[in-house]
């Protein structure tokens, strides 16, 4: 069990164990991302009961559609309150300041650089939207949204990208030194971004530093839009006020409000993607902003769509100690108290519905709790029948590689704590089942729908 150190003497050692999960999580081995010391072995998950997405809180059952858009609010405010915390509405319209729009990647893309506030402050909280759509398309186009870990000069080589000016954690194999990007670590992060493959799909890729919405440390917030809304006389968030996940998600739904104003974006249909960290930031995103018309969680783990009363590989404890600023201050009561929280993840995955999600693990990603990530899919989809659709539509976590599911897609793939070529394949073959698109790539065949 992890030590429980005060403000004051462990203060120094919390911060330390920050930094170092942070190059671990970050970077994204499967070597690392196992810690010692928690469950792994599927024989000693406790028992343990799930609460029931279509029971009222009054006890009374949900029976219908227009039943679950009044459990949809009641759960949709459980998690404000005890996971993800309550945001604000952002007060002022939306101000974008175009910072470049040409031709790129050799003619396959037109590359528009946005740079978009926050805040009603010029100078305050603001971040760059880098969107990438095919040069040869004569309508709007589809459109996936999704934050990178380091900068969006990182996701390809192309010279053209803006480096970022916000803090980042240092790391010279990404280019970042003193805190700051520089131009060593362009392309760093290539092999998570299929951006020549979304783009001959039909797809534009728009991404964001997250970053540049709230620094990623226990202190971010001082930095972000969250200390544009502390309540009169605090100096901090209220216990029930949005963490930095909730930050995150509000910059993506900013992100979409300028998608709509662009005519080369289809707004109808915007996919939210993330991964880790950001896998749970896409979900919370999908949730509370039904604009979104597809949601992607990919290796998302504790607090994304892992199960939490299984404690198998992260714990809730674990999440909430080593990273504090992520949710609400209120989730810390279930800390090894997991089966007093009034929500766990199949409710979230529920919120989608009737919109489609996809959930991804992968095998060497244990930390992540695979049949954990699987389960929430499997257990949300009693809402999506109210709505007369399939989810996952199997009962047991499907073999490696053998992705399944029609409106709740799900795989388990070969390999680690990273986003493949494979992965994106199988997200932008959902997409186009769901946007009713043909594949436009050999190969690119279309996921089966499960037959009811």
């Amino acid at each position: 069990m992890p030590r429980v150190f005060s403000a004051e003497t462990g203060m120094r050692f919390h911060s330390f164990l920050i930094a170092i999960a942070c190059v671990l999580f970050l970077g994204g081995s499967s070597v690392v991302a196992q810690p010692k010391g928690f469950n792994y072995d599927e024989s000693k998950v406790p028992k343990f009961e799930l609460p029931d997405s279509l029971i009222f809180d009054d006890g009374s059952p949900v029976k219908s559609v227009a039943d679950w858009k009044k459990r949809r609010a009641e759960v949709l405010q459980l998690f404000r309150d005890h996971v993800y915390g309550n945001a604000p509405k952002l007060r002022g319209g939306l101000k974008v300041k175009l910072l470049s729009e040409e031709e790129a990647l050799d003619g396959l893309a037109i590359r528009k650089q946005v740079r978009i506030q926050l805040t009603d402050k010029p100078y305050g909280p603001r971040f760059d939207l880098l969107i990438y759509r095919p040069a040869a398309a004569k309508k709007a186009v589809p459109a996936i949204l999704g934050y990178n870990f380091y900068g969006n000069h990182t996701i390809h080589p192309d010279p053209g990208i803006v480096i970022h000016q916000s803090w980042s954690r240092n790391d010279k194999s990404k280019g970042v030194v003193n805190n700051r990007a520089t131009e060593a670590g362009r392309g760093s992060r290539q092999s998570r971004w299929a951006v020549e493959m979304i783009l001959k799909r039909g797809y534009a890729l728009a991404t964001i530093y997250y970053g540049d919405v709230e620094p990623d440390h226990k202190d971010g917030w001082e930095d972000s839009t969250r200390s544009y809304y502390l309540a009169p006389g605090r100096s901090k968030p209220a216990p029930t006020d949005w963490g930095a996940i909730g930050a995150w998600a509000t910059g993506l739904s900013r992100a979409l409000d300028y998608l709509g104003t662009d005519r080369s974006i289809n707004e109808k249909q915007v996919v939210v993607f993330g991964h880790s960290r950001l896998g749970k930031t896409s979900l919370w995103t999908g949730a509370s902003d039904e604009r979104f018309a597809i949601t992607i969680s990919n290796n998302s783990g504790c607090g994304g769509a892992a199960l939490s009363r299984r404690r198998f590989g992260e714990t809730v404890k674990r999440i909430n100690t080593v990273f504090p600023h992520w949710f609400n201050d209120r989730f810390n009561r279930y800390n090894e108290n997991e089966n007093d929280c009034p929500v766990d993840q199949h409710m979230l995955v529920a919120l989608m519905a009737p919109r489609p999600v996809y959930i991804a693990s992968a095998e060497e990603d244990r930390w992540a709790d695979p049949n954990g990530e699987f389960l929430s899919g499997k257990h949300a989809d009693p809402v999506y029948a109210l709505f007369d659709k399939v989810g996952v539509g199997v009962d047991k976590q499907p073999g490696l590689d053998q992705p399944v599911g029609d409106t709740i897609g799900y795989h388990v793939r070969t390999g680690g704590h990273e986003v493949k070529d494979y992965d994106w394949e199988q997200y932008l073959n959902f997409a186009d089942r769901h946007f009713g698109r043909t594949p436009k790539e050999p190969g690119s065949t279309k996921m089966k729908p499960v037959k009811k």
